[in-house]
C-alpha cells in the first residue's frame, strides 16, 4: 500500500529535511517514527527538501507498507513517537502512481520578516528581521518582474545541483501588516536558497538602494553576484503543494501569519 501524509515541522533544531549521518533531519525522525508503527523499515520521499532552520507547513510525503493499520494507528502512532516540533496532518492511501515530487505541480511559501530596529525574542526562530525600514509596495512591484518561466541563474545558490536555472513562477506577492512583511511565491519548482535569495534581493529595493527596474536588469545578467545576498532561513516556511485532482488529497492549506 502506498501512502501520502502532510508533514508540519519547525525546522529549527534540523539540520535540514534530508537524512544526514551526523546532524539532525526531519527525514530521520519521521523515518523512525513510522518504521515503529510499521515494524520495518520505512523509507519516505518528499515533495522538497528544506534548509537548515526553515520550516514546514504542508510538506508532502510519501511511503510505502504492507503493514496493516488503519490510518488513525499510523497518523497517531507517528505523532507519538516524534518530537513536539513536528507532527503528520493528515495521512491518506494514494494510487501507485502518485509520487510526492515528481506529481506536484506547483509548491507555495511563505518568507516572513520582522521589520523594526529591535530584534525577536518570541519569534526568534520564526521570522527574519530586518533592522532597516523597507517599502514593501516598492517590493512588490519589484517582484512582479520575476513572473513567469525564466532563467533564475542571478537568484541561485552556488551549491545548486539542479540541472538548469529556469523556472516558472506562477504568482508572487509582498505585502506588510504592522512590522510584519510577507513575501509569498508560488512556482512549478525552486532552486537551491531561490526564495531567500529573492527575499534578500528585494530588500535591496526596499531600503531604497536599488529601483525596482534593477531587478530585471540583474535577472538578465544570469549573475548570483549582482543580486542581493541571501536572506536568513528562520522567516521561510514551506506551506503547500499542489496534486492533480485524480489523487484527491486535501487543497486547504494556512499561512503562517503573526500579530505581536
Amino acid at each position: 500500500m502506498k501512502y501520502a501524509a502532510c508533514i508540519e515541522y519547525d525546522g529549527s533544531a534540523y539540520s535540514g529535511w534530508q537524512y544526514q549521518d551526523h546532524a539532525p533531519s526531519v527525514q530521520g525522525d519521521v523515518e523512525a517514527a513510522l518504521s515503529r508503527v510499521a515494524n520495518h523499515p520505512i523509507k519516505i520521499v518528499c515533495a522538497g527538501r528544506t534548509d537548515t532552520g526553515v520550516h514546514g507547513i504542508g510538506q508532502i510525503i510519501h511511503f510505502e507498507s504492507d503493514a496493516e493499520r488503519t490510518l488513525a494507528s499510523w497518523q497517531l502512532g507517528t505523532n507519538s513517537n516524534l518530537a513536539e516540533t513536528v507532527v503528520v496532518r493528515w495521512i491518506k492511501p494514494v494510487d501507485d502512481s502518485f509520487h510526492a515530487r515528481f506529481s506536484a505541480g506547483a509548491r507555495r511559501y511563505r518568507y516572513i520578516i520582522l521589520n523594526r530596529e529591535t530584534r525577536p525574542a518570541i519569534l526568534s526562530n520564526r521570522v527574519a528581521n530586518y533592522r532597516k525600514p523597507l517599502n514593501a509596495e516598492l517590493m512588490n512591484q519589484a517582484a512582479q518582474h520575476l513572473l513567469g518561466e525564466q532563467d533564475f541563474t542571478s537568484l541561485r545558490a552556488a551549491g545548486c545541483q539542479a540541472k538548469h536555472a529556469v523556472r516558472t513562477i506562477h504568482d508572487i506577492q509582498v505585502t506588510r501588516s504592522g512590522d510584519f512583511i510577507y513575501l509569498d511565491v508560488k512556482a512549478n519548482a525552486f532552486l537551491y536558497h531561490m526564495v531567500r535569495n529573492i527575499a534578500g534581493t528585494l530588500f535591496v529595493v526596499g531600503e531604497g538602494l536599488q529601483p525596482v527596474e534593477w531587478v530585471p536588469e540583474l535577472m538578465a545578467k544570469l549573475n548570483r553576484r549582482e543580486a542581493g545576498a541571501t536572506a536568513p532561513p528562520g522567516g521561510l516556511y514551506f506551506v503547500h503543494v499542489d496534486y492533480p485532482e485524480e489523487f484527491a488529497l486535501p487543497t486547504e492549506y494556512q499561512l503562517p501569519w503573526f500579530n505581536v
